[in-house]
């Protein structure tokens, strides 16, 4: 079962979260989910197997520029987390099926993601639900 979280669901949604986002504390991971339920240009998911919270998605719609596209807004992808033992059951796959629903609901008609290069597992992941590669960056910084 996969249900849209609501802000009473923050708790379940950072303990999830920390998981995929290991440099955030949970605390700021919580407060991050409370304003982003809250928020009607946001949406997370979560799936549920035998009432056990086993992963979620995070989606938001994006009215800046989004590599490859051409809409706005555009629906994005921010996370998406199973627990390794689920994984491969088609429960990702369900999740990301929600949050392109709730894009198109949002009048979307184009949706996207992202990973970091090093990520084949989620670079896999995307490529097999349908997502194609629109571009490469490596990002830089330095202090001044």
């Amino acid at each position: 079962m996969v249900k849209a979280a609501k802000k009473a669901d923050s708790i379940i949604l950072a303990e999830l979260a920390i998981h995929l986002w290991n440099d955030n504390t949970l605390s700021s991971l919580k407060a991050d989910f409370e304003k982003l339920t809250e928020d009607d240009t946001s949406v997370c998911f979560i799936k549920y197997e035998d009432e056990k919270p086993i992963g979620f998605a995070q989606c938001q719609l994006r009215k800046d520029y989004v590599e490859g596209t051409e809409t706005s807004p555009v629906g994005y992808l921010e996370g998406i987390f199973i627990f390794e033992e689920f994984r491969h059951l088609g429960y990702a796959k369900e999740l990301l099926k929600c949050c392109e629903e709730w894009a198109k609901e949002k009048h979307c008609s184009e949706f996207a993601s992202d990973c970091e290069l090093v990520n084949d597992a989620s670079l896999k992941f995307h490529i097999a639900m349908g997502f194609e590669e629109v571009n490469r960056i490596i990002c830089f910084k330095k202090s001044i």
